[in-house]
């Protein structure tokens, strides 16, 4: 199934994606949310995506709405902009080399992240500077590519002033509105920014927990070391930044921008979230390189 709305998909790699999966598969193309009901109507035992996060990003949460997560199986061929999930998990970026690579692979049970308003992410969220970088790099996507998402940071950084958030983690809390907020991340997957920064390099989709991120808000020079930190993902290092592992986090404060799975939100605050251990069946290629 192939998202022909996403500006980066093109007809022929689709095609040559479909040559290499064998005449046993069936090309769905979706661009709207009754074409991927439509595609999922047909109860296909194992579903391929053809797109990036934000195309799996949707296709979990059909499959979420519908109480189907737990009995399908899952591949990526990876054809967004970012394909952040796919690079944490070891899957070529070339989409027909992905496609092969699925032919051989093997099946794993990967967690999920859900929210209280019951939105599945797959990948990341953050809330703050973050999501102010995704919303700066959409303007040059079509330009610049995947070099869109520093160009955002540095955008961003120059302009971020930080954002009055509480966290809670587990119940206990991590940070209150006394504080100025840089960045929350909530990772499942290590990469975010089309691989242009690491939100968290112990982050795993197997392991039953969110890697928690959270960055203080300092001076423009300290934004900017944190920046190249990120990117390199050794900012955990920081006395300015929070990271744990947890099961439940929730935040609430000031109306902060947010982003999912690459998505932009206006708001992310006032929510819940909390992992959902091995929640669907995913196919990866037989080393994986699980984040």
């Amino acid at each position: 199934m192939t998202n022909t709305g996403a500006g980066s998909v093109e007809s022929g790699r689709v095609d040559a994606v479909m040559e290499r999966l064998g005449p046993e598969a069936e090309l769905s193309r979706c661009t709207t949310p009754a074409d991927l009901d439509a595609a999922l109507d047909r109860d296909h035992d194992a579903i391929v995506i053809a797109g990036g996060d934000g195309s799996l990003h949707a296709v979990a949460n059909a499959l979420h709405r519908r109480g189907r997560l737990g009995d399908r199986t899952v591949g990526l061929v990876p054809m967004g902009t970012g394909n952040d999930f796919a690079r944490g998990l070891g899957i070529p970026l070339d989409p027909v080399d992905a496609a092969g690579a699925l032919l051989e692979g093997v099946e794993r049970r990967l967690d999920l992240l859900v929210d209280d308003t019951g939105e599945v992410t797959v990948n990341a969220l953050h809330i703050g500077v973050g999501a102010d970088t995704t919303r700066a790099a959409s303007r040059w996507k079509k330009l610049l590519g995947p070099a869109s998402f520093p160009v955002g940071g540095l955008i961003a950084g120059w302009a971020a002033r930080g954002y009055r958030l509480w966290v809670e983690a587990d119940g206990e809390t991590v940070i209150d509105t006394d504080h100025k907020v840089l960045m929350v991340g909530l990772a499942n997957g290590r990469n975010v920014g089309a691989g242009s920064a690491v939100l968290d390099p112990d982050a795993r989709s197997d392991n039953g927990s969110i890697s928690l991120v959270v960055s203080r808000s300092r001076g423009f020079t300290a934004r900017v070391v944190h920046a190249m930190r990120l990117y390199r993902g050794t900012h955990p290092m920081e006395s300015d930044v929070y990271r744990r592992m947890v099961r439940t986090v929730t935040v609430t404060g000031e109306r902060s921008p947010g982003s999912v799975d690459g998505e932009i939100r206006d708001d992310l605050t006032g929510r819940t979230w909390h992992i959902m251990p091995g929640a669907w069946t995913f196919l990866l290629p037989k080393d994986p390189r699980l984040s």
